[in-house]
């Protein structure tokens, strides 16, 4: 492809046929351009030298040197340029963005569900992979970076693709990636503590997530007016807007709701529509990702007969309040790993039997620190609790686990042994009590010292399970 037509510019004299589109200078081949990313002008200036080393026609970058383009917003030009490379195949796809701390991959899972029950082709994008009919593949981040977007989006076009539901994560929305992509719809599902280690304030993550609602990159806005920062920030979103709810005045919300171990149900009235909804989802939370989803689709044209048969007996997502009954005993898998979702997770737990709840969890290191004091003392609404390992990346893990301890009043127990931990929780539990074992989720992997090892919840608890059919056999009890 043309350069000019890369960037969406006229042609002159220096232009100049481009093979690829490149933001890694050692993937750089004879005839790519190369996007330099990096703000370190030391850093900056020796990618841009490899790039031209291996070939690269033109390099851009944010700083002024004799081999170089610069520009004022290299990440910004990416996105761009990644858009018109692969032929603008986001302009031939209704894209609906969810964003939000929690419930975003709950919500996508909802809405593409619904929208393949009623016959529409779909696909995801977000943390659990990419897929779409009948395919799939991981995606690096949360929301890839531009080149991994748009050439997904071009391969979903020529799939015959005709809705794509995804995550927009704040990192995505700060760092430019999902520029120059026109979304029919934006989910705002809340705004609570993350990432501080990245954004330094409540106020900037806040002000990042709320930048994604207007009109250079979303139609619509549908958001939970529960939120009280949402609700604070409403008068900045400048697209038309429709709210959803429980406890607020607002356009879509629920009534008469039964939360149960196995799923829930509720009546809803989504923007004028009422509705009898039953799912295999649990827990408050989940209504609220329901009636989310059922407002993108209701906005999207779905009648009430669309609506009911798309949305009632939908699956959770896997690694989303699974359960799993060990002998009674109800042991829940879940990915919560903000100080917000650990305290809905175990809220929920709590309101799904009157016997005890036992949470097992541990905090991510190199990540946000300040929230692991909170957590500590969050998880203390639980009746037992076990402290473990995360992903412990390069920290040291018993320096993670003094930091939680340090907003911790009760007793409780540690193990730093992950799989060990959860054991020991099932061992010590009573029937009926529910074990929440949170942070991980769908992870097949624990980050440790640098090293990605290979480690599941659901297969620790899938592995007790059949060790203690064994040993019932075994002793013929």
């Amino acid at each position: 492809m043309l350069l000019s037509k890369i960037l969406g510019c006229e042609s002159d004299k220096n232009d100049c046929e481009i093979r690829e589109i490149r933001r890694n200078a050692k993937m750089i081949q004879q005839g790519d351009i190369f996007f330099c990313f990096s703000k370190d002008e030391r850093i900056a200036f020796a990618r841009c030298q490899e790039a031209k080393m291996r070939g690269a026609k033109r390099i851009f970058c944010e700083f002024e040197f004799s081999s170089c383009t610069k520009v004022e917003d290299v990440r910004a030009l990416f996105a761009k340029s990644c858009a018109n490379f692969y032929d603008r195949a986001c302009d031939k796809l209704k894209i609906i963005g969810v964003s939000g701390t929690n419930g975003k991959t709950t919500t996508c899972h909802i809405i593409a569900e619904m929208l393949k029950r009623n016959g529409f082709s779909v696909g995801v994008i977000g943390t659990s992979g990419v897929f779409f009919n009948g395919k799939s593949f991981e995606s690096p981040l949360t929301t890839p970076d531009a080149d991994f977007l748009h050439k997904t989006f071009k391969q979903m076009v020529e799939d015959d693709v005709q809705f794509v539901v995804m995550e927009v994560s704040a990192h995505a929305i700060d760092q430019r990636r999902i520029d120059d992509i026109q979304f029919e719809i934006g989910v705002l599902t809340n705004i609570t503590q993350d990432h501080l280690d990245y954004f330094g304030t409540m106020e900037k993550y806040e002000q990042t997530k709320i930048s994604f609602f207007n009109h250079n990159h979303i139609k619509k806005a549908i958001v939970c007016i529960d939120d009280e920062r949402i609700e604070q920030a409403l008068k900045f979103i400048d697209v038309p807007t429709i709210t959803y709810g429980i406890k607020n005045p607002c356009d879509s919300f629920a009534i008469d709701a039964l939360c149960e171990i196995y799923g829930s149900s509720f009546l809803a009235n989504v923007c004028d529509s009422v509705l009898e909804i039953k799912t295999n989802l649990i827990g408050g939370y989940n209504i609220y990702n329901s009636l989310a989803a059922l407002s993108v689709c209701k906005e999207l044209g779905m009648r009430d007969e669309q609506l009911r048969r798309g949305i009632n007996f939908i699956n959770p997502v896997e690694g989303r309040f699974n359960v799993f009954n060990v002998e009674g005993k109800y042991v829940v898998v879940d990915y919560a790993h903000t100080p917000d979702g650990l305290e809905q997770v175990i809220n929920t737990a709590k309101a799904l039997t009157d016997k005890r709840v036992c949470v097992v969890f541990g905090c991510g290191g190199n990540r946000d620190a300040s929230k692991r004091p909170i957590m500590g003392k969050i998880s203390e609404i639980a009746d037992v609790v076990f402290l473990t390992n995360d992903n412990p990346r390069n920290e040291d893990p018993a320096e993670i686990v003094k930091e939680i301890e340090s907003g911790m009043t009760k007793h409780h127990f540690v193990e730093m042994d992950r799989a060990r931990a959860i054991e020991k929780a099932i061992r010590l539990a009573h029937v009926g009590d529910i074990i929440v074992v949170a942070g991980k989720g769908i992870e097949k992997y624990q980050e440790i010292g640098g090293q990605k090892l290979p480690y599941s919840d659901f297969d620790v608890i899938s592995n007790y399970c059949k060790v203690q059919t064994e040993e019932r056999i075994r002793y013929g009890s």
